[in-house]
């Protein structure tokens, strides 16, 4: 923060509308792994209360960006805020929800126990009773694993353990959901549901989500888009503006394009060396 010089003049109050600060505000961000760099000078911000989708090929460092912003990443240089704090702050901790890409769950409880389990973690206390069973109600309702709440987890499809992690993350109305791929291994149907129960807890719950996802159809159904290459970012906008920008019909043709365009700079690059 800046201060006044002494005997300068104080600035006035500011009385025009202040925009909601963002979920996410990251500046110059790096991450170094031994000898490569992961993550290279990011820049980006993630509006409050919107769905933003991570997209980009397979190994391009959207795991490595999620494990950052959740506070579990080692090797972090730069500035990255998160709900107004530092990417880790104890504070946050029952304030973001996580699901990673394998599924965080105990696979010799059942689908209610998982739940009731990580519950007592964010909201322990007897007084809390009621309210953590109702909780964990509401989060099986969410992905539709109502049916299959007594069932032992290890006895459940693929598909449904991921389901049982993402009800996990939704426990306790979190105000920042990230979510490492949710929809891998999901069958149309599923995905479809899914993707409707994301924009519900944006519009109805005033939740930010960050998703990522290598499946460039999913990008249409985000407000806003932050594309990755090789631990940079190709571009930060909606999808709309990125159609527009690259003539493309599609998201998927937009990204290719500006990958297109990447490897081109890169290779002027090495030939004026």
């Amino acid at each position: 923060m800046m201060n006044n010089p002494p005997g300068s003049p104080r600035p006035g109050p500011d009385t025009r509308p202040h925009p909601d600060p963002p979920a996410v505000h990251a500046e110059n961000l790096t991450v170094v792994r031994g000898p490569r760099t992961v993550l290279r000078d990011l820049g980006f911000t993630v509006p409050r209360g919107r769905i933003t989708g991570l997209l980009g090929p397979s190994g391009c460092g959207k795991s490595t960006l999620m494990r950052a912003l959740v506070g579990t990443q080692a090797k972090v240089t730069g500035t990255l805020d998160v709900l107004g704090h530092p990417a880790g702050h104890p504070a946050l901790r029952t304030r973001i929800g996580y699901v990673t890409q394998a599924p965080s769950v105990y696979d010799d409880l059942t689908v209610r126990q998982n739940l009731d389990y990580f519950a007592a973690i964010l909201d322990p206390g007897r007084a809390a009773a009621d309210r953590r069973d109702a909780d964990v109600t509401r989060a099986i309702a969410d992905v539709d694993l109502t049916t299959h709440a007594d069932a032992l987890a290890g006895n459940l499809s693929g598909g449904q353990r991921s389901r049982v992690s993402l009800a996990v993350a939704l426990l306790g109305t979190p105000e920042l959901l990230v979510l490492d791929e949710p929809t891998v291994g999901l069958d149309p149907v599923l995905r479809r549901d899914l993707w409707n129960l994301f924009h519900d807890i944006a519009t109805g719950r005033g939740a930010t989500i960050l998703v990522s996802s290598h499946v460039m159809d999913e990008a249409e159904r985000c407000h806003r888009l932050l594309l990755m290459r090789d631990g940079e970012l190709l571009a930060d906008d909606t999808p709309d503006a990125l159609r527009t920008r690259t003539g493309a019909a599609t998201v998927e043709e937009a990204f290719l394009h500006l990958v297109d365009e990447a490897a081109a700079a890169d290779r002027t690059k090495e030939t004026t060396r």
